[in-house]
């Protein structure tokens, strides 16, 4: 259903309007690969909730890592967790910045459906690899001696579903090798180095990547294997899966413009049917003042 924009609204609300229309319409052309995405997002939550049923605490094993960074303590737990959530946030908002500024390189739909293509394939090895080797957690609610090293059995198949959240998310252990943080962390940051554009921002964005996984070992909420594992295996997966995925158009040679939806219902003329049609193919036209 075509959508109209009084030419006397603001600009910004104009711009908004726009490409909200427009994702729109990418989205119902995606939105399976969105769901999927989001969907596999809760089968990986799954996966290490019911890898901690089999958790075995132990000793701490021998680490290079935990012998290099001293450690932060039990207090320290958030700086890691801090690092993150800015890497995290900050991306989020990135994704939707289309809807804001006039100079735009991507659509928030099909970054979006790269990224979760890049997640799915991380998390999927992942799965597979700690439950190929359950080793005993480092971290401190891991250890022996803690109620929370080792989990009952469930009282019904419920309880294993619904994750036993909030504590079965914050509290989960057996699920190391290798970090989730980092697959986040490394798939947004060379997402950003790809198709952003502030050089100093890109730069900003690996040294808090870099930040994290030392705050992660000193934390000792991974072994250090856990992070080496994840920096080489999410950039390979990136990498690969950017192969096989057509490239996403860019919209850095021009941007697109307001008025290619209908202006007002007097405006419902062949011409403005010819520029819509311009916007879903991704041409460039200027906006007018």
């Amino acid at each position: 259903m075509p959508v109209y924009v009084d030419r006397e609204a603001p600009k910004l609300w104009r711009k908004i309007c726009t490409e909200t229309f427009l994702e729109i319409s990418l989205l119902e052309e995606n939105w399976k690969l969105i769901f999927a995405g989001l969907v596999f997002q809760y089968i990986h939550g799954l996966a290490a909730h019911g890898v901690h049923y089999l958790h075995r605490p132990g000793p701490t094993l021998q680490d290079a890592g935990f012998f290099l960074l001293p450690e932060l303590g039990p207090d320290k737990n958030y700086m890691s967790e801090t690092v993150f959530t800015i890497i995290f946030c900050s991306f989020v908002l990135w994704t939707f910045h289309p809807f804001v500024f006039q100079c735009k390189r991507i659509y928030t739909v099909l970054i979006w459906c790269r990224v979760f293509a890049y997640l799915v394939v991380s998390q999927s090895l992942r799965i597979i690899t700690f439950y190929s080797t359950q080793l005993p957690g480092p971290n401190y609610h891991c250890r022996e001696g803690s109620k929370l090293a080792r989990l009952p059995r469930p009282e019904s198949l419920l309880q294993v579903l619904l994750i036993n959240f909030p504590q079965g998310v914050t509290y989960g252990c057996g699920d190391l090798i290798f970090s989730s943080h980092m697959i986040f962390s490394l798939v947004f940051v060379r997402t950003y180095q790809k198709y952003g554009t502030r050089r100093c921002i890109k730069q900003f964005a690996w040294l808090l990547a870099v930040a994290q996984s030392l705050l992660i070992i000193a934390s000792r909420k991974h072994y250090t294997v856990d992070i080496v594992v994840a920096w080489y295996t999410v950039n390979l997966v990136v990498f690969f899966v950017d192969k096989k995925l057509p490239e996403l158009p860019d919209r850095s040679a021009g941007f697109t413009a307001l008025p290619l939806l209908p202006l007002s219902t007097r405006d419902k003329d062949g011409k403005n049917k010819e520029e819509h049609q311009n916007l879903l193919n991704g041409n460039s036209v200027t906006i007018p003042d």
